[in-house]
């Protein structure tokens, strides 16, 4: 998992409530359990102008030019700025695998929906809830601001705008660490690798049968 410390990013206004995780990835999409390749079918019914299916080539599928990450001012985003209740429905980790592959790295929201709020940070992305006042001007600074890129940085939990304003951001202490550190629940794991090998030759050692 790829460490989060800072990021100067192109931030895309993606202004809708309640997005839920089948917008973000739909259902036909879910048929590999590998964390790339999904890029391509992000927001799959919004971005395209017909209906997608699995092994299709996007690169030749009609674009829907009034959606957000369509427009050539958005392009190589980094920051996705949305409303309310984002990633809610189902616990799919292919939405934030999907998010992560077309290249985002953080989502700003007033708020998330329980699960991906918990299956995001563990796949490398990162959540900032800031409160909706704020979030409404950032959406109306970045409508009116062609490029505009926030700095993040994790270690101080911060936004920095364009103008020089500190916004910042409640985290906890251990996504944070992980974030970080890029470890996801496996990268954790093997933090032990050592102990883990040992306890293993002990019990092989005492219950041969079990491991033969």
């Amino acid at each position: 998992m790829q460490k989060f410390t800072q990021l100067n990013g192109l931030v895309a206004p993606l202004d809708r409530a309640n997005v839920d995780t089948d917008l973000i990835i739909p259902k036909q999409f879910l048929k590999s359990i590998k964390r790339t390749g999904f890029g391509p079918n992000l927001f799959d019914e919004l971005r395209y102008l017909d209906e997608g299916f699995p092994g299709q080539d996007c690169s030749q599928r009609p674009l829907n030019p009034d959606f957000v990450l369509n427009q050539p001012r958005f392009q190589q985003s980094e920051v996705l700025l949305s409303r309310q209740n984002f990633g809610c429905g189902s616990s799919r980790e292919h939405a934030p695998w999907a998010l992560v592959d077309y290249g985002f790295r953080a989502v700003i929201a007033p708020s998330f929906a329980d699960i991906f709020f918990n299956n995001a940070p563990k796949n490398g992305l990162l959540l900032i809830q800031l409160d909706e006042n704020t979030v409404d001007r950032l959406f109306n600074e970045v409508n009116a601001s062609e490029g505009y890129r926030l700095l993040i940085d994790l270690p101080a939990q911060t936004v920095t705008t364009p103008s020089g304003e500190v916004l910042r951001f409640e985290m906890d202490p251990f996504r944070k660490h992980c974030l970080i550190e890029g470890l996801d629940d496996i990268g954790i794991t093997l933090q032990d690798a050592d102990a883990i090998k040992a306890y293993e030759a002990k019990q092989a050692a005492h219950t041969p049968w079990i491991f033969n």
